[in-house]
């Protein structure tokens, strides 16, 4: 809830922000401490095809830090506009093995601002610890894109990827409610994955699936073939329109895709397994 209310009270002033990668970030940040609601894990579990186990699962941590990264980019003196931001990448490292009954203590901030291709793009921190040592971390990109048809500078850091090189290993149906499943579960109620009309507001010809489950997704079949990893890294590179028909490919080195009709990748990544 609280997320979805730092959403609506944001409404009112992010329209009106434009995208500027020169800005200061502010030095905010933001702290809790929460345990893990073991129902909404369980629906989070059978959503994004985790195994159930005392493990906490590796993208947990972040749903529990969002309202947090909401808090700071909906206020005022952030530099960049909440509505309409697209998620870009992901790097997750766990430094230590996490239960369902650890007490989290969850901070969050914002660590860099640059130039983009097609806007400015932020990068998030986010932190947790247990007993004051830190157990887990994750950087995710945020883009601010520029108005259609404006020059931009910077560039894109994401190399080019094809499908080459990718086996096809599992093919999954995405239900056209799927955004508002993984809503539910993850409190991120951003309204291009909620309904076709809120979608068409922001450019959409439909709802799009949020880019956190199709990387908790493929997290899991990562898992499921390989045992269980400590560091991933992912690249959103082009929206799932729901309903949809996805390819899941690895390569047999850490590396995976999720991919589309005609090979449209949508995300790529790379895993490391656990070291001994």
């Amino acid at each position: 809830m609280g997320a979805l209310l730092s959403l609506a009270g944001a409404v009112a002033t992010s329209p009106f922000k434009r995208p500027d990668a020169t800005a200061t970030l502010p030095k905010t940040r933001l702290t809790r401490e929460t345990t893990v609601p073991k129902d909404r894990l369980t629906r989070y579990e059978e959503l994004c095809g985790f195994t159930r186990g005392a493990g906490l699962p590796l993208p947990y941590p972040h749903l529990l830090g969002f309202p947090l990264a909401m808090r700071i980019m909906s206020r005022r003196g952030f530099p960049l506009p909440l509505l309409g931001l697209v998620h870009t990448w992901i790097t997750i490292e766990r430094h230590a093995p996490l239960t369902v009954d650890d007490r989290l203590e969850i901070a969050v901030h914002a660590e860099s601002l640059a130039p983009h291709r097609r806007g400015a793009e932020v990068t998030m921190a986010t932190e947790a610890r247990v007993a004051g040592e830190l157990v887990w971390e994750s950087r995710s990109g945020y883009l601010a894109r520029h108005a259609r048809g404006k020059a931009a500078q910077g560039t894109d850091r994401r190399p080019s990827e094809g499908p080459g090189g990718h086996t096809a290993l599992a093919e999954w149906r995405l239900p056209a409610d799927l955004g508002r499943r993984y809503a539910a579960v993850s409190g991120d109620r951003n309204p291009i994955h909620l309904h076709p009309l809120t979608a068409r507001a922001f450019g959409f010809p439909r709802a799009i699936a949020h880019g956190m489950w199709t990387f908790a997704r493929c997290v899991a079949e990562v898992e499921r073939d390989g045992g269980e990893v400590d560091n991933v890294r992912a690249d959103f590179r082009a929206p799932v329109l729901l309903p949809a028909a996805v390819t899941y490919a690895a390569d047999g080195a850490g590396r995976f895709q999720l991919r589309g009709a005609a090979d449209r990748v949508y995300l790529t990544g790379e895993t490391s397994a656990r070291s001994a």
